[in-house]
């Protein structure tokens, strides 16, 4: 935040554009962009924690049609000198080099830890981690796999989307609204995960997104985990300004 001294970094997650059908997805894309535009001038450096899309593949040729909006207003602020940030989700996992060269975002595929102002922030998407989902876990090994994802690249786009987007579906019904609530310090996973981390190094917050749910909770006197929610209910980011981090709801 050196170079910005009076801005501050903000952090959101889970648009899952495309989904459930083009035009609802359009509608939330248009309050990203809305969003973005909104806090250009004040922003040193946006997080964006994953699940920008329902479904992304990378063809050596070939991307995913559509996103024209939020994707030219990702390269306009990276343009304008603003560093943008993405960690890839659980639905966006197979990104490649497409956001490196055309946009100057730099890519994650696992949780990284950044200084601010003498505060420490431990960020990913939060997928796979904390105790339980062995299933999830062992699927997103074969995902992350190498020659899984050639094999998949060599459908064609029109089988090899369709399909994909078959599966985010499914996913979603699977998951449905039973954890649209809080559930609990015990049963919170990734409390579980930041609590397990607290006790080998000190983190002052934890930022995920994954939940869908916005979560700011204490985890001590000192730190606290705050997940972003999503862009498809809550409308939800949060916000450092160089002292501490507040959890907002974004109304146009």
């Amino acid at each position: 935040m050196n170079d910005f001294p009076d801005r501050k970094i903000f952090f959101l997650s889970d648009f899952h554009l495309g989904a459930p059908n083009y035009a609802s997805s359009l509608v939330r894309e248009k309050k990203v962009v809305a969003f973005l535009n909104n806090i250009k001038d004040e922003a040193a450096e946006i997080f964006i924690v994953g699940d920008i899309f329902d479904f992304w593949y990378e063809y050596k040729t070939v991307v995913p049609k559509g996103y024209t909006r939020l994707l030219g207003k990702l390269a306009e602020l990276t343009d304008a000198g603003i560093p943008v940030h993405f960690f890839v989700g659980n639905h966006d996992m197979w990104m490649k080099d497409y956001f490196q060269k055309e946009l100057n975002i730099p890519v994650y595929f696992e949780p990284k830890v950044y200084e601010w102002n003498g505060k420490t922030f431990y960020i990913g998407h939060g997928d796979g981690l904390g105790p339980g989902d062995y299933g999830y876990k062992f699927i997103k090994k074969i995902f992350r796999n190498r020659l899984c994802q050639w094999l998949f690249g060599q459908l064609h786009p029109t089988w090899g989307m369709g399909l994909a987007n078959y599966l985010s579906r499914k996913s979603r019904a699977k998951t449905g609204s039973s954890e649209d609530h809080f559930l609990g310090e015990e049963n919170e996973w990734l409390i579980t995960y930041c609590k397990e981390m607290l006790a080998k190094h000190h983190y002052d917050y934890f930022i995920f997104g994954h939940r869908h749910l916005p979560i700011d909770f204490a985890l001590n006197d000192n730190s606290r985990y705050i997940n972003l929610g999503d862009w498809i209910q809550y409308f939800t980011y949060a916000v450092f300004d160089g002292t501490k981090v507040d959890l907002k709801k974004w109304e146009e």
